[in-house]
């Protein structure tokens, strides 16, 4: 494996470029799906939170190799004043992520954005479905409340610690409706 000649950071990989481009991409990602949502009248507020929200970070491994921590997917909380037409919300989603491939050639895909869908007080509703019809009939579709708000996912046993997930200080608003 090639070592960056960067004597600052001695333990930085070819690995690590990989992957602090995946950060940067994944963050656009985020920008582009809060302006399309921001075309939604309900739509308060989109927030990114986790990993990518985050400088990325440096994380030891079995074999004690530092390398920086590889983000797998965008997390973006979007508040809500009324429950949109969700499966428009869907289509934003991915018309965005297309976008951002055919202006930067940054490739990623719908189902790498998850969108945690929250009431105006911060209530979690569930997740924006990414299949192209509600219910798929696919077993994650099974779960109890799935479908019953079309494109509304739910997962059985997921709870969404919304004062621990969107605590203030480990989020990026990156949409607010004026």
């Amino acid at each position: 494996m090639a070592r960056v000649t960067d004597a600052r950071e001695p333990w930085r990989t070819s690995d690590d470029h990989y992957t602090l481009r995946r950060h940067d991409e994944f963050h656009a990602a985020a920008e582009y799906v809060s302006v399309a949502f921001g075309a939604v009248p309900a739509v308060i507020r989109v927030a990114l939170f986790g990993s990518v929200a985050s400088s990325p970070r440096v994380e030891s491994t079995r074999r004690r190799r530092e390398r920086i921590h590889e983000p797998k997917d965008v997390d973006l909380a979007v508040w809500l004043d009324a429950l949109p037409d969700l499966d428009r919300l869907r289509v934003l989603c991915g018309r965005a992520v297309r976008q951002l491939w055919q202006e930067k050639e940054m490739g990623v895909a719908h189902h790498q954005v998850d969108v945690f869908l929250l009431d105006a007080s911060g209530t979690y509703l569930g997740r924006l479905c990414h299949f192209n019809q509600c219910p798929k009939h696919r077993p994650q579709c099974q779960a109890k409340g799935c479908g019953s708000v079309p494109f509304l996912q739910q997962h059985d046993g997921f709870v969404f610690d919304s004062a621990t997930s969107l605590d203030a200080d480990r989020i990026e608003i990156l949409y607010e409706r004026r």
